[in-house]
């Protein structure tokens, strides 16, 4: 048996220290059917906010002790408010008080004495706002939730899959042939392939909800990339492709060269990826990452540059390599978001990525972060 879901009421605050004017508001807008909740002064209409947030909110202006404009900024700089609620100042005044007003954060007004019609179209004009704000947010929701969902039921499938064919690898059911050790090795990567693809999908969607934390601790650069240049290593032999670590021009530093406080495994991540990209763009000739320092209005970088001799990249693709999503054309190119991902991370920290490149030539992603944040 389904259950009919009754349509919302929607529900208006009026505020405004003339009773009259109150039972004058209430009398017109409940006759369109909303729902009408009535205070007379700043504070109480704080306190009713926090309490019980209504759809919209009718606010007189001139009110003793908390006028309209400061009971206006109260709302918009209240975190405990997580819904947006529109805000309709009811004013007698000059063009003056309206910009105050909007520059406070109102999204309209009205001026008095108002025209019933006018007072309700601006009413139905606001809710269609309220409405559009508050469908926006449950499709975000919905999709947060369900990136959340998808992940995790790839993730599960994909960790079993990998630990089984590591026991065909180790030959722990039988022995197995070269080939099919090979053929094994492929599935393995393409497997743990796909699980970097997931687990990059879902920081993305953290930090696009802001559900990403990251933890401050002392970074070694150098140290961090050393190890990720290990990791990567095999790749490159593959390849026949040089990787080389230049950490020279941190020679002259004595003092924590090439350390920054931030979190170890999200810069980890940067480095992964830009060193994988690398490896995966360049056919012939090498990479070369060089760490060094420098001084800039008084604060202190750290300057990673990840340089190639790949492909490269067209001049029109640069400007937006960093947005999600946004593949590049060679046919090697993955989800697009390994590139946005790192970019996010690298301005968490206070920095951030850029890219220069040339058709032919390779690229260089040369990452700058803070030493001290």
């Amino acid at each position: 048996m389904s259950v009919v879901e009754k349509p919302k009421i929607d529900r208006i605050l009026a505020v405004d220290d003339t009773k009259d004017n109150l039972i004058l508001v209430q009398t017109i807008l409940e006759s369109e059917g909303y729902q009408i909740d009535l205070v007379s002064n700043g504070k109480s209409a704080l306190q009713h906010v926090e309490q019980s947030p209504p759809d919209l909110i009718l606010l007189d202006v001139m009110m003793p002790g908390m006028d309209g404009y400061e009971v206006t900024r109260r709302i918009r700089q209240n975190p405990a408010i997580k819904s947006y609620i529109p805000i309709l100042l009811i004013t007698a005044f000059h063009e003056s008080s309206v910009v105050e007003g909007l520059d406070a954060g109102a999204d309209d007004f009205i001026r008095k004495p108002f025209d019933t019609d006018e007072l309700l179209a601006r009413v139905r004009s606001l809710m269609r706002l309220k409405h559009s704000l508050d469908e926006q947010q449950k499709m975000t929701r919905q999709r947060e939730d369900f990136v959340s969902r998808l992940t995790h039921d790839l993730r599960t499938p994909l960790v079993a899959a990998d630990r089984m064919l590591d026991l065909f690898q180790q030959e722990t059911f039988c022995q197995i042939s070269p080939e099919m050790k090979q053929a094994i090795a492929v599935m393995i990567r393409s497997n743990q392939n796909l699980m970097q693809m997931v687990n990059t999908l879902l920081e993305v969607y953290r930090l696009d909800a802001g559900k990403k934390t990251f933890n401050d601790e002392v970074c070694n650069l150098p140290e961090i990339i050393q190890e990720v240049v290990s990791e990567l290593a095999p790749l490159a032999s593959e390849k026949n492709l040089n990787v080389k670590l230049d950490i020279s021009a941190l020679a002259q530093n004595q003092t924590d060269p090439g350390v920054v406080m931030g979190d170890a495994l999200e810069l980890r991540r940067v480095f992964n990826n830009l060193l994988g990209n690398a490896i995966k763009f360049t056919d012939t000739g090498g990479i070369t990452i060089r760490i060094s320092e420098s001084s800039n209005n008084g604060k202190n970088w750290v300057i990673i540059a990840v340089e190639d001799t790949g492909y490269g990249i067209a001049p029109e693709d640069q400007a937006s390599i960093f947005e999600r999503f946004r593949q590049g054309r060679n046919k090697r190119s993955g989800s697009g978001l390994g590139l946005h991902l790192s970019h996010r991370i690298a301005e968490a920290h206070g920095g951030n990525i850029t890219v220069a490149s040339e058709l032919g030539k390779g690229s260089v992603f040369t990452v700058r972060l803070l030493k001290n944040m």
